[in-house]
C-alpha cells in the first residue's frame, strides 16, 4: 500500500467507534448549518497550521517562501559599526606580517569605544573585546600611549590570552558579552592562535567550517568579530587571492580588508576593502611617523548613499517625542501621512525598509495581520537618533 500524502493525512475521516458513531449524522448536519465566513476562514487558517506542521515533521519537504510571502516579513539590520567601512558579521584583515596591522587594530578599537569618527567615517560607540593574543600587556600600554597619550577609556578591554575555537572561545566571548550588553566589535588578533590544530588545516572545508563558526557566533550576538590574519608571499591579479590558507576562508566571511605596501619601507599603503553587503573601496592610507596611527591619505571611490526615502522622512516628521507611539490600519496611515498611495503598497515599502527606518531615525515598525485585518505600529526607541525628526 502506498503512503498517504499530507493532503490525503489531513482529509482521511476519524469518526470514532461504536455508539458515537451511530450519532453522528444529526451533529454534522447542525455544524454545516451553523457554519459562518468566519468559521471557514479559523478553520482554514488551522489546516494551514495543521499542515505547515506535519511538512516540518517531513524529512522529504523543502521549506519554502514565495515572493509575496517574503515582501511581507519585515527585517532588523544591525546598524553599522563604522558607517561605510565595518558592520555586523564576520570580517578577516589581513597584511602581511610587521605592517602595522595591530596598530591599526588598536586604532579601530579606541574609535569604536569612544564613538570618535575615524577619518571621514561615522562610528558607533560600543564596547570593544580586542584579543591581542600575539602581545603582552606592557607592549599593548606602550603602543596606546604612543598613539593615544593619555586619552583612555573604559569600553576598550584587552585580553592577551584566550582558548582555542571548539575548545572554550566561544563560550568565553559570550561570557564577556554577557557582562557588555553594549559589545559591537571584538576583534582576534590573529585568527591563527585560536584554530584549532588539524590535519586539514589547509582544506578548502576546513577554512571554511572555522569561519561560518565564527559568523554564527557573530551573528547571533549582533556584533562585528574582526580576525586578524596574514597574507602569502605569492603575488596574484585579485590581491585577496593572497590570503593565506585557501578561499574557504574569504567564502564563507561577510568581508575582507587587506592591507598592502608596493615598498615595505615606505609610510604609505593601500587598503582594499570588499564586503557581501558594502560596497568595494580603495583606501589610500599613510602612517603617521610619530604616533604610527594610519591617516587617510585619499579614496580613490566616493562612496555610493541610497537616495531619500520620502515615506521614510514622512514617517518620521510623524512620529517623535511629542507623538512617540502609533497604530492602526494601513489605510488610516495613508491619511495621516497624507500621502497619494495604495495601504498595501505602503506597507511594502514600510517592510523592505524598516531596518532603514530604525538605523536612521530610531523608529522601530511593526506590521501584523488579524482576523480583522492588518494593522501597524510604529515606536520611537531612539530619540538621539541623528536623523530624529
Amino acid at each position: 500500500m502506498n503512503a498517504m500524502t499530507l493532503e490525503e493525512k489531513m482529509t482521511a475521516p476519524n469518526s470514532s467507534v461504536g455508539a458515537d458513531a451511530e450519532q453522528s449524522g444529526n451533529n454534522t448536519n447542525t455544524i454545516i448549518t451553523d457554519t459562518n465566513d468566519n468559521f471557514n476562514i479559523c478553520d482554514e487558517s488551522f489546516r494551514r497550521m495543521q499542515m505547515n506542521f506535519l511538512r516540518e515533521l517531513d524529512s522529504s519537504y523543502i521549506k519554502t517562501v514565495s515572493m509575496s510571502e517574503l515582501y511581507e516579513r519585515v527585517f532588523y539590520s544591525n546598524p553599522p559599526i563604522i558607517d561605510g567601512l565595518l558592520y555586523s558579521g564576520t570580517y578577516l584583515f589581513v597584511g602581511a606580517p610587521k605592517l602595522g596591522k595591530s596598530f591599526f587594530m588598536a586604532q579601530l578599537a579606541y574609535h569604536v569605544s569612544t564613538g570618535t569618527p575615524l577619518w571621514n567615517y561615522p562610528v558607533r560607540k560600543g564596547t570593544v573585546l580586542y584579543l591581542a593574543l600575539e602581545d603582552d600587556y606592557r607592549r599593548l600600554q606602550s603602543r596606546l600611549y604612543r598613539m593615544f597619550g593619555t586619552e583612555s577609556t573604559d569600553r576598550l578591554f584587552f585580553a592577551v590570552s584566550s582558548h582555542q575555537l571548539g575548545k572554550g572561545l566561544t563560550e568565553q566571548l559570550s561570557g564577556f558579552i554577557a557582562e557588555h550588553k553594549d559589545t559591537a566589535l571584538i576583534i582576534i588578533d590573529t585568527l591563527q592562535k585560536v584554530r584549532e590544530a588539524s590535519g586539514e588545516s589547509f582544506s578548502y572545508g576546513n577554512d571554511y567550517d572555522i569561519i561560518s563558526q565564527l559568523k554564527k557566533f557573530a551573528d547571533a550576538n549582533k556584533i562585528c568579530l574582526l580576525l586578524v590574519h596574514h597574507t602569502r608571499k605569492q603575488k596574484s591579479d585579485d590581491n585577496f587571492d593572497m590570503i593565506s590558507g585557501t578561499n574557504g576562508l574569504l567564502g564563507a566571511a561577510d568581508g575582507a580588508f587587506l592591507l598592502h605596501k608596493e615598498k615595505r619601507t615606505s609610510d604609505k599603503a593601500v587598503l582594499e576593502i570588499s564586503g557581501r553587503d558594502q560596497q568595494d573601496q580603495k583606501l589610500h592610507v599613510v602612517r603617521n611617523r610619530e604616533t604610527l596611527a594610519w591617516e587617510l591619505e585619499k579614496a580613490e571611490t566616493e562612496l555610493w548613499k541610497s537616495p531619500p526615502e520620502p515615506i521614510l522622512e514622512k514617517v518620521a516628521k510623524f512620529i517623535n517625542i511629542n507623538n512617540p507611539e502609533w497604530q492602526g490600519s494601513p489605510t488610516e496611515l495613508v491619511s495621516v501621512l497624507g500621502i497619494d498611495i495604495k495601504p498595501n503598497t505602503l506597507t511594502l515599502k514600510l517592510n523592505v525598509n524598516s531596518g532603514k527606518l530604525y538605523n536612521e531615525y530610531g523608529i522601530r515598525y511593526e506590521s501584523k495581520r488579524t482576523h480583522s485585518g492588518r494593522f501597524v505600529r510604529f515606536l520611537l526607541e531612539n530619540k538621539n537618533s541623528r536623523d530624529d525628526a
